[in-house]
């Protein structure tokens, strides 16, 4: 996906007014489908400390989950985002305007996959993380049942998918580990279909059943060797 198909995708989904709505109003058409992805996050994000979330869209999981800062590339979204009491920012995951080492946490939900450069977004997060930081990103499976769905439904031409690029947890893991974090937790979650949902669904360990996975992972310390004289 090149830089430019992206913000024109952003700035003709994400910062439509109408558009933006519907995309909301998923979360309370499948409530249960949200509530289950906020279950899984809960459980390895980090309380009581500062967080980003990049790609923050309409603060759904920032609010909910007391992420206090987030930035997005879409305007309309933000507006909502900022009513939901999140402090936000005009910007793009690949060029962060924060200062080094600042962040306790940094959470991605889904927006991973819309990103230009997801590699360089990766180093962006480490960069403004503090020492021993730990990053959260959450993604739907490629490979699980709703990957499949989502990836007919870009083929379709679908305004929320069609510019979408999905990717499996090894493939996260392995950006991960060469941007130098270190794996610490993966839990899954969403095991039907969202619109067969009756209730929450408790997440377990690992990956491969779920639709939702969220993977947690450190920034490693490097320290610098001296020459023993």
């Amino acid at each position: 996906m090149n830089e430019e198909s992206i913000n024109t995708f952003i700035h003709s989904v994400f910062n439509t007014q109408k558009l933006v709505r519907r995309y909301d109003n998923w979360y309370e058409k499948y409530k249960f489908a949200y509530l289950s992805e906020i279950n899984a996050i809960e459980k390895i994000i980090p309380k009581k400390v500062s967080g980003l979330e990049v790609g923050v869209g309409t603060g759904r999981f920032a609010s909910v989950l007391n992420v206090p800062f987030g930035i997005d590339p879409a305007k309309e979204s933000l507006k909502i985002s900022h009513q939901r009491g999140v402090e936000v920012a005009l910007a793009v995951g690949e060029n962060l305007p924060f200062k080094n080492e600042i962040f306790d946490y940094l959470l991605m939900v889904i927006s991973l996959s819309f990103l230009h450069d997801p590699r360089k977004a990766l180093l962006e997060a480490k960069r403004v993380l503090k020492q021993k930081g730990e990053i959260i990103i959450g993604i739907v499976d490629k490979n699980g049942f709703l990957g499949k769905l989502y990836q007919k439904k870009k083929a379709e031409g679908h305004p929320f998918y069609r510019e979408a690029i999905l990717f499996s947890p090894s493939e996260v893991i392995d950006f991960l580990e060469e941007a130098d974090f270190k794996i610490l937790e993966i839990y899954q979650t969403i095991f039907r279909l969202p619109n067969e949902l009756k209730n929450v669904q408790q997440p377990k360990k690992g990956y491969g059943d779920g639709a939702f996975v969220i993977i947690s992972a450190k920034k490693m310390v490097k320290y610098l060797k001296i020459k023993q004289k």
